[in-house]
C-alpha cells in the first residue's frame, strides 16, 4: 500500500503534492528546488549555491526516513541551463559516490520559483 510522507525537515510543498511517496520499500521524492526551510525562500542566485541547498534538502528528507544519499538508485537533474552542469556535476559528487545512483539530467524552460535546478530522486529504504 502506498504511504504518502510530508517532510518537517525539508521544504514545505509549493503545491497539492506529497514530499515522497513510498511502495513496498522504494521511496519516490518529488522534485526539490533549492528552498530554505527555515526562510521558505531559494538559497543564492548563483546555481553552485542553489544545488547544494537541494542536496542538503533532499538529505534532509531522507534522514527523516532513516536513510541517506548512499540509499539513491536515481536522479533527475532539471537545470534552467546546461552550461551549469560541469557547476553542478562539482556539487554533486560530494553528496554522491563513489557508489553513483543512476542519473538522467535535462534543461527546461522554467523551474518553480525561478530556481536554477531541481532535482527527483528514487531511493531505497529496505
Amino acid at each position: 500500500m502506498k504511504q504518502c510522507f510530508l517532510t518537517r525537515r525539508g521544504p514545505k510543498a509549493i503545491g497539492p503534492y506529497s514530499t515522497a511517496a513510498i511502495l513496498d520499500g522504494i521511496c519516490y521524492l518529488s522534485g526539490v528546488v533549492p528552498v530554505n526551510p527555515a526562510t521558505g525562500k531559494l538559497a543564492g542566485e548563483d546555481v553552485s549555491t542553489q544545488a547544494r541547498q537541494v542536496f542538503e534538502n533532499i538529505k534532509a528528507v531522507l534522514e527523516e526516513l532513516n536513510a541517506s544519499t548512499a540509499d539513491i538508485l536515481k536522479t533527475t537533474v532539471f537545470l534552467t541551463d546546461l552550461g551549469t552542469f560541469g557547476a553542478v556535476n562539482e556539487i554533486y559528487a560530494e553528496y554522491f559516490g563513489p557508489d553513483y545512483p543512476a542519473r538522467s539530467c535535462v534543461q527546461v524552460s522554467a523551474l518553480p520559483m525561478g530556481a536554477l535546478i531541481e532535482v527527483e530522486a528514487v531511493a531505497s529504504l529496505k
